[in-house]
């Protein structure tokens, strides 16, 4: 599974993936954090852009603070957009209690492990908050 891992998540992601990978996850699933930079995107880039190139290549969207209102917002796109073989959105709830709080970077490890083993469930929901 891909992720593209918004613009302001970057060290975010550098611990999930050492959770994962600490579990031994990555001996058993294919995940892949794939970043702005990488898919040439600028991080200014609206939402709208953002869902539709995580879209186009098969990936979820990691985030932690997409725009809720607005014409090309996060929820304005899902609303229009979405179908029910797109990939969902995860959402981190508290961006900064995950850095600080093990038990609650804990809980969104295993939230998102979830969601990635039961992949098909969960496509075309749009948004999904973590934990």
């Amino acid at each position: 599974m891909n992720f593209l891992i918004d613009h302001n998540l970057g060290g975010h992601a550098e611990i999930l993936l050492g959770n994962i990978a600490s579990q031994g996850w990555l001996e058993l699933l294919s995940i892949r954090f794939v970043t702005f930079k990488e898919m040439n995107l600028s991080i200014d880039s609206s939402d709208r852009i953002v869902w539709q190139i995580a879209q186009a290549n098969q990936m979820i969207l990691l985030t932690a603070n997409r725009s809720m209102k607005g014409e090309d917002s996060l929820e304005q796109v899902l609303r229009e957009e979405n179908k029910v073989d797109s990939f969902p959105v995860m959402t981190i709830g508290d961006a900064d209690r995950f850095l600080a709080d093990r038990v609650y970077r804990n809980r969104c490890v295993d939230r998102i492990l979830e969601i990635v083993l039961d992949i098909e469930t969960w496509m075309g929901v749009g948004r999904l908050f973590v934990p």
